[in-house]
C-alpha cells in the first residue's frame, strides 16, 4: 500500500519561509513524480510544484521563484521549501504520486495523480 505523509505547515508571517516534507512508502521516489498540491477553503485546488522521477522540476506561475522543490531518493521524501510567502499561500498543503507533470499555461498538468489514503495534508498559514 502506498503511504504519503506530509509535515512541516505552520502559521508564518508574510515574506516568512517554510520546508514541507512528504515521505513515502510502497514506491520508490526514482519510478514517480511527486507533486504538491494546495487548496484553500473556497478557492479551487492547484498544482504547485512536482519533480519527476529524473530529478525535474516544475512550478505553477503563481510560485515559482519563491518556492523550490527538491527530494531525497534515498529517504524517499520530497521537500518543498517555501520562502516570500504571502497570505494567498495560505492552504492545505498535500502531495501525491503521478505518471508525470508537465507545465501548461501556467498550471502544471498531472498525469493519473494520486492521493494516498492515508495522506492528511499539512497546513500552511500565512498572516498579513
Amino acid at each position: 500500500e502506498v503511504q504519503l505523509v506530509e509535515s512541516g505547515g505552520d502559521s508564518v508571517q508574510a515574506g516568512g519561509s517554510l520546508r514541507l516534507s512528504c515521505t513515502g512508502s510502497g514506491l520508490s521516489f526514482n519510478d514517480y513524480t511527486i507533486g504538491w498540491f494546495r487548496q484553500a477553503p473556497g478557492k479551487e485546488g492547484e498544482g504547485v510544484s512536482c519533480i519527476t522521477g529524473s530529478g525535474n522540476t516544475y512550478y505553477a506561475d503563481s510560485v515559482k521563484g519563491r518556492f523550490t522543490i527538491s527530494k531525497d531518493n534515498a529517504k524517499n521524501t520530497v521537500y518543498l521549501t517555501m520562502n516570500s510567502l504571502k497570505p494567498d499561500d495560505t492552504a492545505l498543503y498535500r502531495c501525491a504520486s503521478a505518471r508525470d507533470c508537465t507545465p501548461a499555461l501556467g498550471t502544471l498538468f498531472y498525469e493519473e495523480p494520486t492521493f494516498a489514503s492515508g495522506s492528511r495534508g499539512t497546513q500552511v498559514t500565512v498572516s498579513s
